[in-house]
Parts: structure tokens; C-alpha cells; sequence
């Protein structure tokens, strides 16, 4: 009885509510009703009328609550149709789906790329065998926790890390997964901050120690020494010009961090800027017994960039050259265009006929304080971040480096710069 009420209840409701949804129709329609009826040959209509626009307005109304009930079904729908599978593919990074007894069920292709053989049925247990991976799953599954996560270090087939998250899918659905996060990006940058604060502590440390040993020396034992007094000012000079250089170097390094794309428009001379490094550097290379010989391609040799930037790239490169291959006799500056019809470049070579470079050094030269030999380059007044900031102004011009070199005959620079 209660059921039959409750339904009475619910039809009056809802024809209340067409009702109110129809008003608009049915205010028309009386006042059609209305007008019929006010003249004598349309009363007899008038009746039959006003009862079709009842039944019109009701069947032509349509209640929010079915609107807002047949949009929830659309969504049900549309959900329904969105499986697990799709689901998991719209996520960039690795993920697994895994039942109660750690089996796969389902990998993205994310997971394929980073684990390779993800395939439904396999063991996590025995893909993941870190004990801390180990100790995850079956914190999860056992109920224990409903979300953990953990950082797991993949060494295979490149070493990575990852942030893992497990947790469990919905309620009592019995099934889980994990979401593995690369962090190897981010590790690698702070490995790369703690280095550099590291090396900058101990390349300014090396000069200050010095500095403060020489003046306890001068307010002790060489207090009436004026030889020796003279001797250590000269040093104590040499260490806090040192250090000037290294923090030169660190505030170029820092503003180039700071500003990494060009302004538009600005072009730059390569022959005239080339001539202007070669002519700030000659005392450096009648010091060094150097000839520096040049080979300019003919016409204009113009490209895209900042001016005070390159004079900087070429003057570090041929500061080098006269430093570290001064038993050559000779240096070498030459300009050619390169590159492809679709990208023509071109190409500035400073080459030494020194020592050369090993070759496993290459790789990693332009590393910030990365020096092939340390006595060397800091008896050359070093700062091991020179060939660093020629990295990241190249960067900044959409330009690249190539390095040659073979012991015994040198090292050429080759800077590789867009011609537009």
C-alpha cells in the first residue's frame, strides 16, 4: 500500500512538474481558448480546443529532472565505454595495472618502453625483485595502506629513477597500480648544483688558504724580509686575480642561464668581430712565440646573433690555442661555409698544433671545472669554465661544436653557426 502511495506520489510530482514546465504553453493557449470563445461561431471549438493544448503542452514538456537524468545516463554510457585500457594509455607515464597476486593485467605502452616484456599474466614479484619494490607490493595488496609510494633505481638498459605510487583501484574492485615517475631529469640536475657548488667552493678555497697563510707568514717570520715579502705580495696578487677571473666566469655563466634566447634581428660581422679577437690577443701570442694565420672565405660573412657574445666564443677559443699549443709555432683561424642548401651554415676553425687532446677527454670538455690537465691550466690561469660559457652562448645561437683532435697535432674548435 505504502508502494502504491509513494508511486501516486511520484506521477503527481511529475505531472506537477510538466505542468510548470509547460506554463508558458499553456498561458498561450487560454488566451487562445479565450479569443475562440469570444466570438459566437468559434465557441463551439473552444472546448475541444483548449483540451488538445493541455494534452499538447504536457506531451511536449520536458522536466529538468529527465534532462538532468538523461545526461547522467549519456555519461554512464560514455563512461562505460572508456575501459581501463584507454584509460591508462592517455597516461604518459609507465603504468601497471596488477590483481591481488601482483600479476600483470594491463601495461601502458609508457610501461613497455621503460620495463620491455610487460605482458598480462607476468610476476611483478619476479620483474621488480628490489626489496623495497617488494615490500610496496604487498604493503598495497595486503590492505595495509591505500596508497604508498618509494623511489626505485632502474639500472637496465639505462640507469634511471623512478618515483613509484601504488595504491588500489576504486572499492573492492581488487585490482591496483603503479605509476612510476622519472626522476632521472631532476637527480641529475641537483648531482650537476651539488658538483658545481662543490668545485666553486674549492676553486675559490685554494687561493684563500693561500692568501691567508702567506700573511700570517708576513706578520711572522718575514715581517723584516723584504725580498721575501715582495715575493709573497706578488703571489697573494696572483691568487686574488684568480679568484677575480673564477668569479667573472661565474656571474657570465650565471647571466647566460638567466636570459637563454637571443633578441631578433641583430646580426653580426664574423671577419670584422674574428680580426678584432685576433688583434686583443696578439701580445698573448708574441708571448707565446705564435703566428696566427688566417683563411676567410670571400664575401660577406654575416649570421644571426649577439656581437659581444661571439667576440667571446672566439676569444676564449683562441686564448686556448695560444696557451695550451704554443709549441706548435702557429694557430690557425679559418672561416668556410657549410652546412646543407636547407641549412647552410658557417664554420669557424681555431686549430692548434700542440699536444692534442686525448680522446676520452672530448666528451666531457666543456663540463663546468673539467680540466684535461689540472697543474696545466691553472699554471695558465684556468678557471676550468671557459670552453662551459662557449657552450651555453653556442646554445643560445642555435649553434654547435665540433672538436678534433689527435696527440701529437693539435686540436681544432669548429663552431658550426646558422648563416640565417
Amino acid at each position: 500500500m505504502s508502494n502504491v502511495t509513494g508511486e501516486d506520489r511520484r506521477s503527481r510530482t511529475s505531472l506537477t512538474v510538466r505542468l510548470w514546465e509547460a506554463r508558458w504553453y499553456l498561458l498561450a493557449g487560454l488566451a487562445a481558448v479565450m479569443v475562440a470563445y469570444g466570438f459566437g461561431p468559434g465557441r463551439a471549438w473552444a472546448l475541444p480546443l483548449a483540451v488538445l493544448l493541455l494534452f499538447a503542452a504536457l506531451f511536449s514538456a520536458k522536466p529538468r529532472a529527465r534532462i538532468a537524468e538523461k545526461a547522467r545516463e549519456v555519461e554512464a554510457e560514455g563512461l562505460q565505454r572508456l575501459s581501463g585500457e584507454y584509460l591508462a594509455a592517455a597516461v604518459a607515464d609507465p603504468l601497471i595495472i596488477f590483481d591481488r597476486t601482483t600479476t600483470v593485467v594491463h601495461a601502458n605502452a609508457a610501461a613497455f618502453a621503460a620495463f620491455g616484456g610487460m605482458a598480462p599474466g607476468l610476476s611483478l614479484s619476479l620483474k621488480f625483485r628490489a626489496p623495497e619494490m617488494q615490500a610496496l607490493l604487498d604493503s598495497v595488496v595486503s590492505g595495509k595502506v591505500a596508497s604508498d609510494a618509494l623511489d626505485y633505481l632502474e639500472k637496465l638498459p639505462v640507469e634511471r629513477v623512478y618515483r613509484v605510487t601504488a595504491s588500489s583501484v576504486g572499492n573492492g574492485t581488487g585490482l591496483f597500480v603503479l605509476v612510476f615517475k622519472d626522476q632521472s631529469e631532476a637527480r641529475r640536475i641537483d648531482r650537476m648544483r651539488a658538483d658545481f657548488i662543490a668545485n666553486a667552493s674549492h676553486e675559490l678555497r685554494t687561493p684563500l688558504a693561500s692568501i691567508a697563510g702567506f700573511i700570517e707568514t708576513l706578520r711572522g717570520p718575514a715581517r723584516n724580509d723584504p725580498a721575501a715579502r715582495e715575493q709573497f705580495l706578488q703571489i697573494m696578487q696572483n691568487q686574488t686575480s684568480r679568484m677575480a677571473r673564477l668569479i667573472d666566469d661565474l656571474l657570465s655563466l650565471s647571466r647566460l642561464e638567466m636570459k637563454p634566447y637571443l633578441k631578433a634581428g641583430a646580426h653580426v660581422d664574423l671577419r670584422q668581430t674574428l680580426e678584432s679577437v685576433i688583434d686583443s690577443l696578439s701580445p698573448l701570442a708574441r708571448d707565446s712565440n705564435l703566428v696566427v694565420e688566417r683563411d676567410f672565405a670571400e664575401g660577406q660573412l654575416a649570421v644571426p646573433g649577439d656581437r659581444d657574445e661571439l667576440f667571446q666564443v672566439f676569444e676564449n677559443l683562441l686564448e686556448n690555442a695560444c696557451k695550451y699549443g704554443q709549441s706548435g709555432g702557429r694557430v690557425a683561424v679559418s672561416v668556410a661555409r657549410g652546412g646543407t642548401a636547407a641549412e647552410p651554415t658557417v664554420d669557424v676553425t681555431i686549430r692548434d698544433f700542440g699536444p692534442g687532446i686525448a680522446e676520452e677527454h672530448i666528451p666531457r670538455i666543456t663540463e663546468r671545472f673539467y680540466r684535461v690537465d689540472v697543474e696545466t691550466s691553472r699554471a695558465q690561469k684556468g678557471t676550468g669554465l671557459g670552453l662551459s660559457i662557449v657552450k651555453h652562448i653556442l646554445t643560445r645561437h642555435n649553434a654547435r661544436m665540433s672538436i678534433r683532435s689527435e696527440l701529437g697535432k693539435g686540436a681544432a674548435f669548429t663552431i658550426h653557426l646558422p648563416a640565417n
